[in-house]
């Protein structure tokens, strides 16, 4: 962010920043990706840091993506960027549920908090 922000003194807007991973569904339906979330957790506090301490002008921040979706390079689902979880394999089959993973229910508080829980030693995943 430093070396674009100095060198074209240009508002930031942060697109497609995410994590693509083989989740795994636990037998309860439940996604656990801590992995997704110690990501995700890194970049944020970073842009914030950025604004903060080095004065860096950011207009926004999207993930990538807030829902499992193909990939356009592979045109598979293995690879999972979203917070949300589309039950779908690599052929289109499956009920195409979609299940808040545990980076969803993060990800919530970190906007309720407005990023302070970035910053909180005790912060859990959950």
């Amino acid at each position: 962010m430093n070396q674009l922000y100095e060198r074209y003194q240009l508002p930031l807007f942060i697109v497609e920043n995410g994590l693509g991973t083989q989740d795994i569904v636990n037998e309860d339906g439940k996604i656990i990706d801590d992995y997704r979330i110690d990501y995700m957790k890194e970049h944020i506090k970073n842009m914030i840091l950025g604004v903060n301490e080095d004065g860096i002008e950011l207009i926004g921040y999207l993930m990538w993506g807030c829902i499992d979706v193909t990939s356009v390079s592979e045109g598979k689902m293995t690879k999972r960027y979203g917070i949300i979880h589309v039950d779908s394999d690599d052929y289109g089959r499956g009920s195409f549920k979609r299940t808040k993973k545990q980076s969803a229910f993060w990800y919530k508080k970190v906007i309720e908090t407005d990023g302070e829980i970035l910053f909180n030693d005790m912060e859990t995943h959950a």
